[in-house]
């Protein structure tokens, strides 16, 4: 069942994680997204420990519209170099499963 994955990422505000989230849905690059918010991040950036306040993006895909999707994140995201994770959906229920995959087919 690793056909599908939930990708996530993260934004510096809510409103960029929309306009992140937004065309990725309308373009069928994902079924749909959560924003999820604010949250606390503690991470390694240029060398340094940070903190800050961050949104969450998740977004369902399959893993074959994966990779236009991270490339489109990797394109339209703020950040330079964004995290941009997927983990495996290892079992979900059948019909959500399948508005993934009916969401994401042209």
């Amino acid at each position: 069942m690793t056909d599908y994955v939930q990708v996530s990422t993260a934004t510096e505000t809510r409103q960029q994680a929309v306009d992140l989230a937004s065309p990725a849905v309308q373009q069928r690059l994902a079924a749909g997204a959560q924003i999820i918010g604010p949250v606390t991040g503690v991470f390694w950036h240029l060398g340094k420990q940070g903190e800050g306040e961050e949104w969450q993006l998740l977004l369902k895909t399959t893993m074959d519209r994966y990779p236009e999707l991270e490339a489109y994140l990797l394109d339209h995201h703020p950040w330079d170099s964004p995290e941009v994770c997927a983990v495996p959906i290892v079992a979900g229920a059948q019909r959500c499963l399948n508005w993934i995959s009916d969401s994401v087919t042209s």
